[in-house]
């Protein structure tokens, strides 16, 4: 079921402290927000022509879509604050009946904003109902079974959906169609991971040189998420075995220690490229095949192995499969000479 979160993160007293830090790291407002820059414009303007036509009209449905860990579920937060609304955060797979959905709807007040992550993993049946909430916000129900069913139409609130996906493929047409605001979030510039960092330490209260700074943005994958994960691991390190400032040495020892290297590959990765290569040398491979061979899930390897290795030119997709690509051939050579 849905979980209600206010506009402003909060943080509650059973929060663990790992939740607590996640919750006062994300940005709020889109002066906050670092990096992409197209989308913000582009939700910046929409709400703005909102706020001042002023009829009663609500926020276009929007939908986010792109790799995992870019701030899809933070730019929802941050939608929700410039509306000055209220957030509803739920998922595709949660949402597991007809009836759990109308709940949600009929739960909701104008102007709300709710945030469904992993829109691709809704059921069909759960999506129909969907479908005349979002364009008409009715909602049809069917009371009763048999002969005695009847449907019965019930008017809804205007509220604003935001969707998120890594798929935006498996999404079914007639859904994505009723999504008037559609962005893809790109990876980050090294300069802006490097905002990110240096915004975190602020927060944390945890003094970063700037080669330091330089050298998780180089990483992190171009992705905030792993820019922060690092950052606080590399910030463990250096209370436990410094005076607790990260610098450049510290942050090398710290990612030595996390087998994290100079692309921001972790053994997962390396091994997974290593295995494709060992196995089939220049030939295609399939995802079931790499899936197979890694024991991962091959919806795991597409989400979150690939479309980094792809984006670093590690390897390359073919109407065959997925085949090493020399810069990924010779960037596993080097880390073993390294080693």
């Amino acid at each position: 079921m849905a979980i209600e979160r206010l506009v402003e993160p909060t943080v509650a007293e059973n929060d663990s402290e790992e939740e607590k830090i996640e919750i006062s790291l994300r940005p709020v407002t889109f002066g906050e927000y670092i990096g992409q820059e197209h989308l913000k414009n582009n939700i910046r303007l929409a709400i703005d022509a909102v706020k001042k036509r002023n009829d009663g009209t609500t926020l276009d449905h929007v939908l986010l879509y792109g790799p995992p860990g870019l701030g899809k579920t933070t730019m929802a937060g941050v939608i929700a604050h410039e509306l000055g609304a209220s957030l509803r955060v739920t998922s595709g797979p949660a949402i597991e009946r007809a009836g759990d959905l109308a709940s949600i709807l009929t739960n909701l007040k104008d102007g709300d904003v709710l945030f469904i992550d992993e829109i691709h993993r809704l059921r069909r049946t759960v999506e129909e109902i969907l479908y005349s909430a979002m364009e008409d916000y009715k909602l049809d129900i069917v009371i009763g079974k048999g002969p005695a069913a009847r449907s019965v139409r019930l008017d809804l609130p205007k509220f604003t959906v935001i969707g998120a996906t890594t798929r935006t493929g498996s999404l079914a047409g007639p859904l994505r169609d009723r999504f008037g605001i559609i962005h893809r979030l790109e990876y980050y510039k090294e300069p802006e991971i490097e905002q990110i960092i240096n915004r975190t330490a602020g927060i944390l209260n945890t003094k970063i040189v700037p080669e330091a700074t330089g050298l998780l943005a180089t990483r992190s994958r171009l992705t905030p998420r792993i820019a922060n994960r690092l950052f606080k691991r590399v910030r463990d390190f250096a209370d436990v075995n410094g005076d607790g400032i990260v610098d450049r040495e510290m942050a090398v020892r710290s990612l030595e220690l996390m087998e994290i290297d100079e692309l921001g590959l972790d053994p997962a990765d390396r091994n997974m490229l290593q295995l494709m290569y060992d196995n089939y040398g220049d030939r295609p491979v399939g995802l079931t095949t790499i899936a197979a061979l890694t024991g991962d899930e091959a919806s795991t390897i597409e989400d979150y192995y690939e479309p980094y290795l792809l984006q670093m030119g590690l390897i390359a997709r073919t109407s065959r499969g997925r085949v090493v690509t020399e810069k990924g051939k010779s960037h596993l050579k080097n880390y073993k000479n390294k080693l």
